[in-house]
């Protein structure tokens, strides 16, 4: 039994055993067949996939090669057209040049046939060179023979007479130049003067036109101005000044071209600041005030001025024309004690010579009225001065005298000549326009020294307070035409050498004088 069911279990195990190896080698089978399906699908898709690969390399190839041969037509055509305007290029190069190699050919023969008339006419002039230089030495010999002088002599004077020639023919041609310069040279000189005022101007305006008033304290400035700047709306519109208040410590600038309403404003201010009552009530009742007292300064000035000079029955707003000269000066000199140099000047002149003595120092008095005016009348203050002088009664020989003596009117009496001289002598004596006296009397000797230093000069005087020298030179060594280029010369090393005001006039002299003796 136990035999039985040892051999019924190995029986069983055997078959599961035998059941177990073929369930495995069916799915063994199976697995390979899947397996073998599997790799044929694999086969077949990448079998197709590659064939569609070469499809589109196929593809891709002749597009790179339709490409490849079209840019390489289209670079051929560019090629051939480039090809094709160069050649064109070439020949018309070679026919340009085919046209000048024929030009020159041409101006070549030209010039043969010139060159060879060249050569002809050379041999005509030769011959005809010899011809003259034979007949000149002819008549070398002739003239020799006839004249009794050699050549060598004969050049020498004809050498002479061509040298003296061209110095005359040079004299004129300077003078003429110099005249044509001197009408060109009025024009520049006017425009060259009214640059320098241009430039000047505002030095000028500072000193001259300009009052500076001292204020006790900065807060006087606030006071001046008011509120809203009333106060000082109301000094400017009384006194018709312009009043400057900056960051100038402690002071008012009063600014304006008439000096006479300038000092009616500084006085007006010195008193506004001193009573301390500063508004337009007051402002305008010191004003007034100012006003009235500078009138009668200038009354007085002008009534002290005839006083001293002993002229008298002068028209009142003439006294009063005169007494405003105070507040004038002309190159640092006041002009009110000008006038009065001027008249006692013309007063000893006029009794040297004999003339009216009170007439010479009335017209000198009065020369520069016109100046009180300037900055209100256009035109020379000379001419103004005249056309007031006649308005208020003087007489024509003063009134010319007066509108003559800066040559505005040519004078045509001894009074007019008077003036001037005594004008110009009360204007460049020394010390009157800021020159000291050694400076002045080194300036004319310097001056005397430069004309000296030129041959032929026999004497040499500076006259005028240096504005003209007087060359004399020696009619033996100095000729008409000579003695224009001489001042010339001296005129130029005056300019070149010398500082000095102005201008400088260089008159040379030459004459001839002829003694003989009665015996």
């Amino acid at each position: 039994m136990d035999i039985l069911m040892i051999i019924l279990v190995l029986a069983a195990l055997a078959a599961g055993v035998f059941l177990g190896m073929q369930l495995r080698r069916k799915l063994t089978e199976s697995k390979i067949s899947n397996a073998e399906a599997a790799a044929e699908q694999i086969t077949a898709d990448a079998r197709k996939e590659a064939e569609t690969i070469c499809k589109e390399a196929t593809i891709q190839a002749k597009d790179v090669v339709l490409q490849a041969k079209a840019d390489w037509e289209r670079e051929a055509r560019e090629l051939r057209k480039e090809i094709q305007a160069q050649e064109n290029r070439l020949q018309q190069k070679e026919e340009n040049l085919e046209r000048k190699q024929d030009h020159i050919d041409q101006r070549n023969e030209e010039l043969g046939k010139k060159d060879n008339q060249l050569r002809q006419q050379d041999e005509q002039l030769r011959k005809k060179l010899a011809e003259a230089e034979q007949t000149l030495a002819e008549q070398h010999a002739q003239l020799e023979r006839i004249s009794g002088m050699s050549s060598e002599q004969a050049r020498q004077q004809l050498v002479d007479s061509m040298l003296s020639q061209a110095r005359h023919d040079a004299a004129k041609s300077i003078k003429q130049i110099e005249d044509e310069a001197r009408e060109i040279a009025d024009r520049k000189a006017k425009m060259i003067m009214a640059l320098a005022i241009q430039r000047y101007a505002g030095d000028f305006v500072a000193e001259k036109t300009v009052s500076v008033v001292p204020l006790p304290s900065d807060e006087m400035k606030g006071r001046i101005i008011g509120r809203e700047g009333r106060n000082i709306r109301a000094i400017e519109a009384a006194t018709g000044i312009d009043l400057i208040i900056d960051d100038t410590p402690e002071a008012v600038v009063i600014s304006g071209f008439n000096p006479v309403r300038r000092e009616v404003a500084r006085i007006s201010l010195e008193r506004l600041i001193a009573d301390g009552r500063i508004h337009p009530a007051r402002i305008e009742e010191l004003v007034e005030k100012a006003g009235e007292e500078v009138d009668e300064a200038i009354r007085e000035a002008g009534e002290q001025a005839t006083f001293d000079v002993g002229v008298h029955g002068i028209h009142p707003e003439i006294i009063k024309l005169l007494g405003m000269l105070r507040y004038r000066t002309s190159y640092g000199q006041n002009v009110l004690v000008h006038s009065i140099e001027v008249a006692f000047l013309c007063g000893m002149m006029a009794a040297e010579l004999g003339i009216n003595v009170k007439q010479a120092k009335r017209a000198g008095l009065l020369h520069d009225i016109g100046k009180a005016v300037s900055h209100e009348l256009e035109g020379s203050h000379a001419v103004n001065g005249g056309e007031l002088a006649r308005k208020y009664g003087e007489s024509p020989k003063i009134v010319h005298a007066i509108a003559a003596h800066h040559e505005d009117e040519k004078p045509d009496s001894v009074l007019a000549i008077l003036v001037q001289a005594s004008d110009a002598l009360s204007g460049a004596r020394p010390g009157a326009r800021r020159e000291t006296l050694e400076t002045y009397v080194k300036r004319l000797r310097d001056l005397e020294q430069i004309g000296t230093s030129f041959g032929g000069v026999t004497g040499c005087f500076a006259i005028q307070a240096g504005r003209e020298i007087r060359v004399m030179v020696s009619s033996d060594e100095v000729s008409d035409a000579q003695s224009h280029i001489l001042a010339k010369d001296i005129a130029q090393k005056i300019e070149q050498e010398m500082t000095y005001p102005g201008q400088i006039r260089v008159n040379v002299i030459r004459e001839t004088r002829a003694v003989e003796y009665a015996k």
